[in-house]
């Protein structure tokens, strides 16, 4: 652990004219991603229609965008309000088990969505089967666990580093690299880690995604009729929008060596990758999803009627 007891959160810009507005932009940012993923959590919750596995998935999902958010945001937020950026150094550490641990979380999670899409179009007669209610969870439990015990050894092997240089992390949250640049020891067991670990579980998820979509596309394009070809990419197609966005934010940041890592870059990929996807996956799933508005208009329904008769009462 070395001589240090706290860091200091630089933040995203030091300029004092820029802290309210950005308080603001990312309050309302926040405030999306909770109140669109609560909507999809809430209505798959109450809807019986959409207690099928693929809406299982996507609960799922929204459970770990509101949970990977609420790991950095919320202390964004205090520190451009406040201006106080120390943070513990077993408070740094937990934050950052939790952005990495959810964050595979989520990678897997969506290889679990398109296997379930592989099924659902390419062998939809054992469905039902294949894709059980034990089947689920069993899938949704594993990608937890993954996530959740593959991120130990880095929190492991950064408690036992020296800190002896500069306490400043240029950056807006407890993030992997900006940490090891501010090491004095030898950092090189956490880089292997981070390559062998991070390939491995980005290229095993990459290539079960791609041998999915390989045969998705495959069967698709065997579909004679127009209209089935489109109503069948169409139940993929959201899924796969977010897939790419999330590679290629993960790839732009982590898949290279420290010595060319660009801690300004860094920042804005690291935005991208900790909001973008949060806030258009409640967009993307749901805006030309028929199914959910169904859902989700019966639901505001019901609670319009529920409130109409207590104020009445």
């Amino acid at each position: 652990m070395g001589n240090v007891s706290d860091f200091i959160i630089q933040g995203l810009s030091d300029t004092p004219e820029l802290q309210l507005p950005l308080f603001v932009l990312f309050l309302i940012i926040y405030l999306f991603i909770i109140i669109g993923n609560l909507t999809i959590f809430s209505v798959i919750l109450f809807s019986s229609d959409l207690h099928t596995p693929m809406y299982k998935f996507l609960q799922n999902l929204s459970i770990i965008d509101i949970s990977f958010t609420s790991n950095t945001l919320p202390a964004l937020l205090h520190r451009l309000i406040t201006q106080q950026k120390k943070i513990s150094f077993f408070g740094c550490l937990t934050q950052l088990y939790f952005y990495v641990s959810l964050g595979c979380s989520e990678f897997c999670l969506l290889t679990v969505m398109s296997y379930d899409r592989y099924v659902a179009i390419c062998d939809p007669l054992h469905y039902i089967i294949r894709m059980s209610e034990k089947h689920c969870a069993w899938l949704i439990s594993t990608t937890y666990c993954v996530g959740f015990v593959s991120s130990v050894g880095y929190v492991v092997l950064l408690h036992k580093l020296s800190y002896c240089a500069s306490h400043v992390i240029d950056h807006f949250f407890c993030d992997l690299i900006p940490l090891l640049k501010l090491s004095c020891s030898d950092t090189f067991n956490v880089e292997i880690l981070t390559y062998v670990s991070g390939t491995l579980l980005t290229l095993s998820n990459f290539l079960l995604t791609l041998i999915s979509y390989i045969y998705i596309i495959s069967t698709i394009l065997k579909i004679q009729s127009t209209h089935g070809r489109q109503k069948a990419f169409s139940t993929c197609a959201s899924h796969l929008t977010c897939v790419i966005i999330l590679y290629m934010t993960l790839l732009s940041l982590y898949m290279k060596p420290t010595t060319s890592y660009s801690l300004d870059r860094a920042k804005f990929f690291s935005l991208l990758y900790s909001v973008l996807v949060p806030l258009l996956n409640p967009l993307i799933y749901t805006l030309k999803n028929k199914e959910f508005l169904i859902a989700f208009n019966k639901l505001r329904q019901t609670v319009k009627y529920f409130i109409s008769r207590v104020k009445t009462n």
